[in-house]
């Protein structure tokens, strides 16, 4: 399979990786979707394999390892279980926060697989809208600090060994502040198992946070500074990391559509589906918008390593239109497929329902439009966006 970028083919881990996911993450996926069990074995693999820490410094035991080679981990993983790359996907995004901001055991866990992140910022009553947490934090007494929020979709939810978690400022200006909050924190309740459509193994739950006290130390940054934080290390892995995810099962559905054309007959022909004008465009007009994916993210990839104008814009789109891609594909492949494709044993009716999942995951296709809109026309990237 084509992959964005170099995975851990030139890093010491290549061999390891290659294995799991050959011989361990893929027998499993369809059991982890079928029942909806989070990945944990998969997931243990991954940290035994360095995967875990691949963004960590090399200072503190890290892979050293860069965004291009964290999209085509994730791309790899996507297309045999998403539910797997999701939760990779969500503990890169977390670990940029910490690998900046946080403290140094924690970084030193990340960096040895014992420590699995993630992101807690979408909440019940600012929904999609990431930028406007409702959560707050208050102050009780010099030293500590009392979280309480409604979080509405949180991957690894009671797995992750930490969230990084957005609030409202204590006392600063400004719309977000981030905290480290450990995962058995006192007072954080997980609101039930998740039963999704798709992505079922991801345990993407609410959890709910009444009273969690944490020490002022367990800040992220500076009190309201949170929003520039997400803005400057937590959007751009995230956003390039779902279109890298997005493109995997893209790219997985294309594989098993062509096998499936390739190897079925027409008998009353002597044909196979391949060798059919109708079904051959189709495929081809599918073909052709993966490969504008991929060609796309590459370029988002080289942009943001050249640090140019450009990056922030290309950024935004490239979630957007990975995401809408995946659907379009998925469609496309169900259709392509027939019946056979409605049968779990073939698996692109699991894949159809992965790949609806990242354009309705925060910000969405349709506020990432508008940001790149705002942007593309010069005004702020927030100010009255709804």
């Amino acid at each position: 399979m084509p992959q964005t970028a170099d995975a851990p083919s030139r890093t010491s881990t290549s061999a390891r990786f290659d294995a799991l996911v050959r011989d361990l993450i893929e027998p499993l996926a369809d059991e982890v979707d079928r029942t909806g069990r989070f990945p944990r074995d998969g997931v243990r693999a991954l940290a035994d394999a360095g995967v875990l820490g691949l963004l960590g410094a090399p200072s503190h035991g890290g892979g050293g390892g860069n965004l291009r080679q964290a999209a085509a981990v994730v791309e790899r993983l996507a297309g045999v279980c998403g539910s797997t790359a999701m939760v990779l996907l969500m503990h890169y995004a977390a670990a940029t926060v910490i690998e900046a901001h946080g403290p140094d055991d924690v970084r030193r866990a990340i960096a040895d697989g014992r420590h699995l992140s993630t992101l807690a910022f979408s909440e019940h009553g600012s929904r999609s809208h990431f930028w406007a947490p409702a959560g707050t934090a208050a102050a009780d007494g010099p030293d500590t600090v009392l979280l309480d929020a409604h979080k509405s979709w949180v991957t690894s939810a009671g797995e992750a060994d930490s969230y990084v978690w957005s609030s409202r400022p204590v006392r600063a200006d400004g719309p977000m502040t981030l905290w480290l909050v450990p995962g058995g924190s006192a007072g954080l309740d997980v609101g039930g198992d998740y039963d999704g459509f798709g992505l079922r193994g991801n345990a993407s739950s609410p959890v709910t946070a009444k009273g969690v006290s944490v020490p002022v130390t367990a800040r992220l940054g500076a009190d309201g500074e949170g929003l520039t934080t997400a803005l400057e290390l937590v959007l751009p892995c995230f956003l390039v990391l779902s279109a890298a995810f997005s493109l995997g099962v893209t790219q997985a559905l294309l594989d098993l559509t062509a096998r499936h054309l390739r190897t079925t007959r027409l008998d009353h022909l002597g044909q196979t589906l391949a060798e059919q004008p109708v079904a051959r465009r189709h495929y081809a007009e599918l073909r052709l918008r993966a490969d504008t994916v991929r060609a796309f993210l590459d370029g988002t990839l080289a942009a943001l390593d050249a640090g140019g104008g450009t990056a922030t814009l290309r950024v935004l789109q490239v979630k957007a239109l990975a995401g809408e891609t995946a659907a379009e594909v998925a469609d496309g492949a169900m259709r392509l497929c027939g019946g056979s494709a409605f049968r779990r044993g073939m698996g692109v009716e699991r894949r159809f329902r992965d790949a609806l999942a990242t354009r309705v995951m925060a910000p969405t296709t349709e506020a990432l439009h508008d940001f790149c809109g705002r942007t593309g026309l010069g005004l702020p990237l927030f100010e009255g966006a709804r």
